[in-house]
């Protein structure tokens, strides 16, 4: 008799995965691989930021993650007059009993969608890089722990600049992934239509198929994808490569470098295998990467982005090889037969 899959092994993350994403395609029209994507910055305990026009299911996208996955959700729009304490909560006097009480602000859930993050002054934004990074926040000299899982879905308008803060390059290299929805093709924006015809006024319907602490759990099993060390090395080397690139100021972390991994090992777990290949790491380099790379000045004028000098990395970097499964299958190993471990 087959052995019950469990959340914290690789397959049984791997199956619930499936159905989770099935589940949010059931609103979700057509982007199969941002969801894709959203999942794994989850699985690998990172925030996403989605950059995009306006109008194309950024909003909808997380709130079916957050039901679909069980987590508690909080909508905060960002404006240009929101106070650090909006977002934070704030210690107010209550007449009732006399005494000073802390009010937790909306960061205080498991998926906060920041809605157009770039509208609100950097002190404001910088209030969430500590929830971001430690998962706590600290008012008062007292440190307040987030629930968990905590994450952070971000979107940010990337035509409108009016009135509009950049964020810097700290809060950038806070989230694991950048990504881009894009518009429908014909066929997929037909079939968004004919659902809302025939659902009628009610909104999409979706089962809860997680909870928190399955999410924790799925997390777990993230842990146990193997890496050997040739493909550490390659992770290593495209983090290495930015920072030498001729077109780049400042390349990518050693944090960077940490997150890139692990969002490869989770990219390998949504695969159906528990060891990393170099094309998990290629898979991901773009949106794990390009956002934390700062490009010279002339770059603008020339139209060069960070997705371009990632490509550039790639194509220049040599890809590790001979690299196979070992003992079953179950183990990636490099190609001179090491197999090295990853850092937690």
């Amino acid at each position: 008799m087959a052995t019950p899959l469990t959340l914290d092994t690789p397959a049984g993350a791997a199956a619930r995965c499936a159905d989770v994403l099935d589940e949010v395609g059931r609103a979700v029209v057509g982007k199969r691989a941002a969801a894709e994507l959203v999942l794994t910055g989850v699985l690998a305990s990172g925030h996403v930021l989605i950059e995009d026009l306006p109008g194309l299911g950024k909003t909808l996208l997380a709130r079916s993650f957050a039901a679909v996955l069980g987590l508690d959700f909080t909508r905060v729009q960002f404006t240009p007059d929101m106070l650090p304490a909006d977002l934070t909560g704030a210690a107010v006097y209550d007449p009732r009993t006399s005494e000073v009480v802390f009010r937790p602000g909306p960061v205080f859930t498991r998926l906060l969608l920041a809605d157009e993050i770039n509208r609100t002054p950097p002190k404001t934004q910088a209030a969430l890089l500590e929830a971001m990074e430690e998962h706590q926040v600290s008012i008062d000299g007292q440190s307040r722990p987030l629930p968990r899982p905590f994450v952070v879905l971000a979107t940010d308008n990337p035509i409108e600049y009016e009135g509009t803060y950049p964020l810097p390059e700290a809060q950038l290299d806070r989230f694991a992934l950048r990504i881009r929805l894009g518009h429908l093709t014909a066929d997929e924006e037909g079939e968004m239509v004919g659902r809302r015809l025939a659902r009628g006024s009610a909104a999409p319907a979706l089962r809860r198929l997680a909870g928190p602490d399955d999410v924790l759990a799925m997390r777990e099993s993230v842990e146990k994808i193997h890496a050997g060390e040739a493909v550490i090395g390659y992770a290593v080397a495209i983090s290495a490569a930015t920072r030498a690139h001729p077109k780049v100021t400042v390349g990518a972390s050693s944090r960077a470098t940490l997150t890139f991994m692990q969002v490869a090992r989770a990219h390998a777990l949504l695969a159906g295998r528990d060891y990393v290949l170099p094309e998990d790491l290629k898979a991901v380099a773009a949106p794990a990467l390009a956002h934390r790379l700062v490009l010279r000045p002339e770059m603008w004028v020339r139209q060069i982005t960070g997705e371009d000098i990632v490509a550039e990395v790639l194509a220049e970097v040599p890809v590790p090889r001979g690299i196979e499964a070992g003992h079953g299958g179950s183990r990636g190993q490099g190609a001179g037969g090491g197999q090295g471990g990853l850092p937690a």
